[in-house]
């Protein structure tokens, strides 16, 4: 009995020393340690390959930003006879590419309807979708459409040839109404009308180069789009002797239109918000294309907008002066709206002014 208890005694200990031994191993940086310095290299470099594959670092690999845009709108996106591309949305996707490489050239520009918009941000086609899209819950959902700043405040309307005799939207009973397909435009039509009790026929096109020709032979009474895109098209039909138009009121929707990235390139989106703000700041400093070189200032929040104060930096990995360089490239807010938007008659800026003039638009600070 005792011989037994010894040796249970006896390989008790043992067993102590051989895990005492082992615990040594470990203090001493054996085989553990070097398990643990292998587990944190590889969680490095998967953090480092997730960086790598981000939007935005395969931006600055490619050497452009590639922005979707609409080509055939008047004042937002159009493209001239030389491929030439302007528009006001243009000049955002310009401002954007400034602010990751200083260079206003460094942009490409994708073509896309309506319908392709979505699917193409979604499928990696392009960077950044800049072609008046309107912030919606299912587009910022559903869609994955991670949206920026807005830049055209904006809202649905109808417009009528005056010949027609229809001067309110009770006067649309039984028209056709030309819209464009895979827009809210489409949905706020279905619902406006409906409420109205007001009975209508949709007649539905893909893109505006199918219904513009539509609505001037007559194929509808009616256009129905947001009102920015009825004032371009009201002013190109009537130069081209089609006759007057008219843009019935009310308005009938809000549409906040602005950029997006994909969901979950949280570094593209803070460049994409910045460099709109860049615009909207530059215009409330007094700062413009003509003067942004020679400005000079003493106010510390204009001197970091300017890149001027030693040491400030934001952590948006950009120049420090990407601001000051947005503005030399493409103006402030104030003179791309005037460039663009002011030649299709929209002069009164309304919800677009700043919000020191009564409008809506406003930049957070620089500090």
């Amino acid at each position: 009995m005792l011989t037994t208890r010894w040796r249970l005694l006896a390989a008790i200990l043992a067993l102590t020393l051989f895990g005492a031994a082992a615990c040594g191993d470990d203090d001493d940086g054996g085989d553990a340690a070097d398990d643990e310095e292998t587990e944190e290299t590889d969680d490095t470099v998967e953090f480092e390959a997730a960086q790598d594959s981000s939007a935005l670092g395969t931006i600055r690999d490619r050497g452009n930003l590639v922005c979707g845009v609409n080509n055939v709108l008047p004042g937002f996106g159009i493209v001239d006879e030389n491929g030439e591309y302007s528009g006001f949305d243009i000049d955002f996707c310009k401002a954007v590419a400034v602010a990751i490489f200083g260079d206003v050239e460094a942009v490409e520009f994708v073509d896309l309807t309506a319908e392709q918009r979505f699917t193409a941000l979604q499928s990696g086609e392009i960077d950044i979708l800049v072609r008046n899209t309107t912030w919606t819950a299912t587009r910022d959902g559903a869609e994955s459409v991670l949206f920026g700043p807005t830049t055209f405040y904006d809202g649905q309307g109808f417009m009528v040839s005056e010949e027609s005799g229809i001067s309110d939207v009770s006067g649309l009973e039984g028209a056709r109404i030309c819209v464009l397909s895979g827009t809210t435009t489409e949905l706020n039509l279905t619902s406006y009308l409906d409420s109205e009790g007001i009975g209508f026929e949709p007649v539905v096109f893909e893109d505006n180069t199918e219904l513009q020709p539509a609505y001037e032979s007559g194929q509808c009474e009616a256009w129905t789009s947001d009102k920015s895109q009825l004032a371009a098209f009201k002013t190109s039909i009537e130069e081209a002797d089609g006759g007057t138009q008219v843009i019935l009121e009310p308005t009938i929707s809000k549409e906040p239109l602005g950029p997006g990235v994909l969901d979950g390139e949280g570094d593209l989106a803070q460049i994409m918000d910045w460099a709109v703000f860049a615009t909207i700041q530059a215009e409330e400093f007094g700062i413009s294309s003509d003067n942004v070189e020679g400005f000079s200032s003493e106010d510390p929040e204009v001197l970091r907008f300017l890149g001027q104060e030693e040491g400030f930096d934001a952590g948006l990995d950009l120049e420090p002066d990407f601001a000051a360089q947005i503005v030399a490239a493409v103006g402030n807010y104030g003179e791309i709206y005037a460039r663009n938007i002011e030649p299709i008659g929209l002069t009164d800026r309304g919800l677009n002014a700043l919000w020191t003039e009564g409008g809506l638009l406003y930049a957070p600070p620089y500090r």
